[in-house]
């Protein structure tokens, strides 16, 4: 028998959220590689029972958590989406002081523990798009297809987005380790996959890659300025990239998905916004681990 949804037995994420996320991390990494038939599937199939109720207790969790910010969430079209689009710069984890350090004071070491942590809890935003699009309407689905193939560099492998991470990951020879990754990391990979891959979160999912659109080129700018600074050349195009694509890509989201949809399903606005705000405060625990480990030996840079 299983345990109730929302206490499974073995559920431990508030207990021990650095072993719960390594675990959630490692059944993810299992259940969305491609395979072939074998003997163990039954086993397979048992630990995606249980481990779908102990996903589902934290996502429950984490939306609990993110009522404090939907206080004020409008019920009409626009005011939605200007409340949607007011989420840059005064979301959670918005204008995090990490990212002007990163730019203007860190060390190149300081920059690959940063990376490095960054492509551990990389989920694969095309991955994400292509499989929160299954049964959408129409106009979202189009646009969702119009930012895959941008993923995708449009048909062109030297474009694709995330073999372009994957060469800075190798100029800057990062090995990337679930056990070397800290939690908040894991945390905010597990939260992306959890929302695209349960429909029950699908628009969860699409109000939370809206947001990162709406939220990356800030953050993005300033890490490929570092990036610059400390002498790497052509491999930091992808953050430079996202500094300037993402802000076309945030204004055709919330045009040609977030509206259509509050439009035609209005119950879901608060799934959008859960979403979005569930995706920055992932971040903002992301940004303040980060800090820890790198201000925590200096505290005199806690004002840089």
């Amino acid at each position: 028998m299983f345990a109730d949804v929302t206490t499974p037995s073995s559920f431990n994420a508030f207990a021990d959220p650095a072993r719960f996320h390594q675990r959630l991390a490692r059944w993810n990494n299992r259940r969305l590689a491609p395979t072939t038939p074998g003997p163990n599937w039954m086993a397979d199939v048992r630990e995606d029972a249980e481990m779908s109720l102990e996903e589902g207790a934290f996502v429950e969790r984490a939306r609990a958590e993110a009522a404090a910010y939907l206080g004020d969430l409008p019920t009409d079209v626009e005011g939605f989406i200007a409340w949607f689009e007011a989420l840059k710069g005064n979301g959670p984890g918005e204008n995090d002081p990490l990212f002007p350090w990163l730019a203007e004071t860190a060390s190149l070491d300081q920059m690959r523990w940063f990376l490095l942590q960054e492509v551990a809890g990389e989920a694969g935003f095309e991955d994400l798009v292509a499989i929160a699009q299954v049964k959408m309407p129409t106009r979202p689905k189009l646009e969702l297809a119009r930012n895959y193939w941008d993923e995708m560099g449009r048909g062109n492998e030297g474009g694709m987005h995330g073999p372009m991470l994957q060469k800075l990951a190798d100029r800057l020879e990062l090995s990337p380790t679930i056990e070397g990754t800290v939690w908040p990391s894991l945390a905010l990979g597990n939260t992306l996959v959890a929302f695209s891959t349960t429909r029950r979160y699908a628009f969860h999912a699409l109000g939370a890659l809206g947001a990162v659109e709406l939220t990356a080129p800030w953050r993005a700018g300033h890490v490929a300025e570092g990036l610059k600074r400390v002498g790497v050349g052509p491999e930091r195009k992808y953050f430079a990239l996202h500094a300037t694509l993402d802000v076309e890509h945030s204004r055709t989201w919330n045009e040609e998905v977030l509206r259509p949809l509050a439009e035609e399903y209005p119950d879901c606005i608060r799934s959008l916004a859960e979403g979005a705000v569930m995706r920055l405060m992932a971040g903002q625990r992301c940004y303040q681990a980060y800090r820890d480990h790198l201000w925590g030996a200096a505290p005199a840079l806690r004002s840089a």
